[in-house]
């Protein structure tokens, strides 16, 4: 008996059809075929009914699968236990990225385990970031960068990057611009130019509105910060941003505290608290290579705070 019979008898239950099993472990159907057959002859006793067009577990076949799936599984743990002690990872790592962020430190994450551990593939998606905590919570990513208003979102952990306040940046001349420091009320009368639902930012800016029963007119929105002071500048509304944000318009935009938004927007890695050594050994680069100059410095078009 092989680990790879047992592989295919189980990709035959679960797909209930031998062409689509076979496609699901890569090889022909007669492949398939030939390998549960000789599955049988070694149990004596028949796994499938092949009677009709689906492929049905017999008794035999329903007592087999719990033990062929434990087996798979103790067969997994056991070259992840000998992987880990001899310090080699392999496997897929798939990270997430908040829509136009671009965090060095990240990079440089991401290049110094792919360096120490190059047989593990890496991949990097963006998204927003509620969707992005929603593919960390159902598995679709081991880990994501996001945008966030709380420390740690409901089931994950997480590492917090950068903490800061909301501003408001206006251009030259603009009404609010010999201001100290503004509040929400004051936005009242300005269009505002945001980040879209579904980022950390927004998501602040939101929350603080709502607390006051105040509903500011949000005239245009974009994921990136550099298209947000883009848009401000040309007067076409008051930019809400976060502080480091902000501070790379600073030639073209005055920053205004927002002295009544006192929840910080957050840009933090988070995963789940269940996860492989591909991700712990990746945290491990990520603390350090975050540990540097703060990422607030590195952060060009943070569109996820």
């Amino acid at each position: 008996m092989e680990l790879r019979q047992l592989e295919y008898f189980v990709a035959v239950a679960e797909e209930r059809n031998f062409t689509r099993a076979a496609e699901r472990v890569h090889i022909s159907q007669s492949g398939v075929s030939a390998q549960i057959r000789q599955l049988e002859r070694e149990l004596g006793a028949e796994l499938f009914d092949r009677s009709a067009r689906t492929a049905t577990l017999t008794v035999a076949g329903k007592a087999a699968l719990q033990h062929a799936r434990a087996a798979l599984a103790a067969a997994d743990a056991l070259g992840q236990a000998v992987d880990e002690v001899s310090d080699l990872i392999r496997g897929r790592l798939t990270v997430g990225m908040v829509i136009g962020c671009t965090i060095t430190p990240l990079f440089d994450a991401l290049a110094a385990f792919h360096r120490a551990h190059p047989g593990v593939e890496l991949s990097l998606l963006e998204d927003n970031s509620d969707r992005l905590v929603e593919g960390v919570r159902a598995g679709a990513l081991d880990l994501a960068l996001i945008g966030a208003a709380t420390a740690t979102p409901d089931g994950l952990e997480a590492l917090t990057i950068i903490s800061e306040r909301l501003v408001a940046a206006v251009p030259s001349g603009h009404p609010l611009g010999e201001r100290q420091a503004i509040s929400l009320r004051d936005l009242g009368a300005y269009p505002i130019v945001c980040m879209p639902p579904g980022t950390g930012l927004r998501t602040v800016f939101d929350r603080a509105c709502a607390a006051q029963d105040l509903h500011p007119a949000i005239a245009l929105q974009a994921s990136a910060a550099d298209a947000i002071a883009d848009l401000a500048v040309r007067g076409l509304g008051v930019a809400v941003l976060s502080e480091s944000m902000a501070a790379h318009h600073r030639d073209r935009l005055t920053a205004l505290p927002l002295d009544d938004v006192e929840t910080p927007a957050l840009l933090a890695l988070v995963w789940k608290s269940a996860h492989g050594p591909a991700v712990r050994e990746f945290l491990r680069y990520g603390r350090r290579a975050f540990a540097g100059p703060s990422p607030a410095d590195h952060a060009r078009r943070e569109a996820s705070s």
